[in-house]
């Protein structure tokens, strides 16, 4: 595509103040802080796994806890997703990865289809993974899903390690938004719906 795939936006509520840059056509670079570390980690396996340049830069209340941080970044992310999508001419559209972290596995499928939906499928028998609280790690996906505008199936396969399941299910989702957000060569340009819109 000849178009810059690019976003850059500036969210801020009563809550939380969020920075993020988003090139989808990058090659993984990352700078992220969040103030919650684990949740650093994530999204830098995000960025990474999913050839994304990401910069996401948060200042959050947490000394209340982390729910609003991890959650309007989830939003954040996904509006930075949207605008550098634009009308989705030319893309694969639907993307899936299956993707192991030891005994972990998680299946990731989306498709940019401008129906935004969650569907999750993953237990965490612990509370926190360092000081990311473990209920967040689907709010995020929640989050992301709906701004983005975007179905998003999530699964745990097996696994029972708490941070294998959650680094498997972002890094799955990493390969499956890679490969949605690719250009199609044979897609002519096109948008990848029968309806003609997205």
């Amino acid at each position: 595509m000849s178009t810059a795939r690019q976003a850059t936006l500036h969210r801020v509520t009563s809550e939380t103040d969020i920075a993020v840059t988003l090139d989808l056509d990058g090659s993984g670079q990352a700078d992220i802080d969040t103030g919650i570390g684990f949740f650093d980690h994530m999204l830098t396996a995000l960025a990474k796994h999913g050839l994304l340049d990401l910069k996401v830069v948060v200042k959050g209340d947490l000394h209340i806890d982390g729910h609003h941080t991890v959650e309007d970044t989830g939003i954040a992310i996904g509006q930075a997703l949207r605008q550098a999508l634009g009308d989705k001419r030319g893309v694969r559209r639907f993307g899936h990865a299956l993707v192991p972290l030891d005994e972990a596995l998680c299946e990731a499928v989306v498709d940019l289809s401008g129906r935004p939906f969650l569907a999750w499928d993953a237990t965490f028998d612990r509370d926190r993974i360092g000081e990311l609280d473990t209920e967040l790690v689907e709010e995020f996906f929640r989050a992301f899903a709906m701004s983005g505008m975007l179905t998003l199936h999530l699964t745990q396969k097996a696994g029972k390690n708490c941070h294998h399941i959650a680094e498997a299910a972002f890094k799955a989702l990493a390969r499956a938004l890679r490969m949605a957000v690719e250009p199609d060569p044979r897609a002519q340009g096109s948008i990848p719906s029968t309806k003609g819109v997205l």
